[in-house]
């Protein structure tokens, strides 16, 4: 279960951290420099091991002409992740747990393990700023065949230009090879229909207006190798 401390500081704050980050991926839409970000929603979900934060956090830029809203998955460790070098955000200093590592989770085999079980049905979404406390908002939409368990990941990661693709299943799979999608960018509107869809995640978020906002977060889907 993930405890979150009210009361404390981190230093450099996440969306500090995230402002000189985000610009930097494919899926930015605006010119580079500085995001101008706000917090705009999300979620979060438990690490079985009770050591990795998962937390999938909405921002809002509003630096360029219209605000854009931005899904970053993250993880926070207490210690740095193997291999993860390329992944990482950044450091934070925790006013309770001290050093944390913050990485792009959809690097990170702990959160994309945890979100394949979500659509599996074998996890439950939790509050983003209250310790055990289910997320009834957020909705898992089994499609097609489902979302089959024993999925592990990533096994590659892809960004375009509005979203990252994580190539998930253990080694030898035959058959169509499983790829996740996590929208980046994040646009309002009901689930699409879409061929071999296998699970949705739908959530929401605030609009600049103090409007709420819902749409995709993440969708498992077959396609050809």
């Amino acid at each position: 279960m993930a405890v979150i401390h009210h009361t404390t500081t981190m230093t450099p704050t996440k969306l500090e951290l995230l402002s000189g980050w985000v610009p930097l991926k494919p899926w930015y839409q605006g010119s580079g420099g500085t995001a101008r970000l706000t917090k705009a929603g999300g979620f979060r979900l438990d690490d079985p091991e009770g050591e990795v934060g998962i937390e999938f956090m909405v921002v809002t830029d509003d630096s360029g002409g219209a605000p854009v809203a931005y899904q970053v998955p993250l993880t926070y460790r207490g210690a740095p992740l193997e291999g993860g070098e390329a992944a990482l955000i950044g450091t934070s200093e925790h006013g309770v747990l001290g050093t944390r590592w913050i990485y792009d989770g959809a690097h990170d085999p702990v959160l994309v393990d945890q979100l394949l079980a979500l659509l599996a049905g074998r996890a439950e979404p939790q509050a983003q700023n209250e310790s055990d406390t289910p997320d009834p908002t957020v909705e898992v939409r089994p499609d097609g065949a489902g979302a089959p368990v024993g999925l592990t990941g990533p096994r590659a990661v892809t960004d375009t230009a509005d979203a990252t693709v994580l190539t998930v299943g253990p080694a030898g799979l035959e058959g169509p090879v499983p790829a996740l999608t996590l929208s980046r960018v994040l646009r309002p509107g009901p689930a699409p229909a879409a061929d071999a869809v296998r699970g949705q995640v739908l959530a929401r978020w605030s609009a600049p207006d103090g409007g709420e906002e819902r749409g995709v977060f993440a969708a498992l889907r077959d396609r050809d190798r």
